[in-house]
């Protein structure tokens, strides 16, 4: 059927997201060891294939495949999950979805295309099984654990010490002992709860966590003079590592941001806050000057 010049370039538009996302999804189901992931990231590329030849049954011409975009998801899935890439992608995807949708009278198939697409694409998305989302409530449990205790005690360390190497000191040999302690502490409650989780896995998730965030927010204190400054920084590095955490969490598992960042960064900075007022006191009630 013949169609009008800006319906072809829509058409072509949605023809080079389906190629693209064609391609990401074949990559990182090569990456993957487990056959069921596989299978569901493979179909999921069919689908993309088959719609991109769908559209092409309109314009009648292939288009360029964007490579920038299959490497940037590529690369993506590479380092955060290939769950985070495909439910990013796939948000991505709600806009032309309802535009889809709004095609139909003109392009029959347009609806069909549009209900694989959120119905079809997001069932298979959710049956996808990765370990790193599987452990994601231990790792909450590590990094929520570790920005409130360390957060707090940096705090209260600048105003009792006033000095960046000795604050650094104390609050690594405080953050490593917790992690230590949170890792042993979430290896016996996963063990003593019915789940498939590995019991060391969960434990080590947790200490992990904990500790990347313990190196993080010490590392100002190695770097800079102004401990004033240092604390500065180490609050809105925590800030930013409660964002961009929440951010994928949000993406990966299909939960709300805004509620999730606003509770934990109120939880850490509220702790920090009342941490620097019980140093400045404990300061000035021992007269302790170093």
């Amino acid at each position: 059927m013949p169609i009008s010049q800006e319906l072809r370039d829509q058409l072509l538009g949605y023809q080079r997201n389906e190629i693209a996302e064609h391609h990401i999804y074949r990559q990182l189901a090569q990456t993957i060891k487990s056959p069921e992931n596989r299978r569901i990231l493979e179909q999921i590329a069919d689908d993309e294939l088959d719609h991109y030849q769908r559209w092409k049954a309109y314009t009648g011409q292939d288009v360029r495949l964007d490579r920038r975009k299959v490497w940037r998801f590529y690369l993506i899935g590479r380092l955060f999950g290939f769950t985070f890439a495909a439910k990013l992608m796939e948000r991505g995807e709600q806009g032309a979805q309802e535009d889809y949708g709004a095609l139909s009278e003109r392009i029959p198939e347009a609806e069909a295309i549009a209900q694989d697409e959120s119905e079809h694409e997001d069932a298979l998305i959710d049956l996808l099984d990765e370990e790193q989302l599987r452990y994601a409530g231990s790792m909450v449990l590590g990094l929520n654990d570790a920005l409130v205790e360390l957060t707090g005690t940096l705090a209260g360390l600048t105003l009792a010490f006033q000095n960046t190497r000795l604050i650094a000191l104390s609050g690594s040999i405080t953050g490593i002992a917790a992690a230590l302690s949170m890792g042993a502490a979430e290896y016996l409650s996963t063990k003593s709860e019915e789940t498939d989780k590995s019991p060391l896995k969960a434990s080590l998730y947790t200490g992990a966590a904990y500790i990347v965030t313990v190196l993080l927010l010490i590392l100002p204190y190695l770097l800079l003079e102004s401990y004033y400054l240092c604390l500065a920084v180490t609050l809105a590095g925590a800030v930013a590592i409660i964002a961009l955490f929440n951010y994928y969490i949000s993406v990966a598992k299909d939960e709300s941001f805004k509620q999730r960042f606003l509770e934990m960064a109120g939880l850490s900075l509220g702790v920090a806050g009342l941490s620097f007022v019980v140093g400045l006191l404990i300061r000035e009630f021992l007269g302790v000057e170093i």
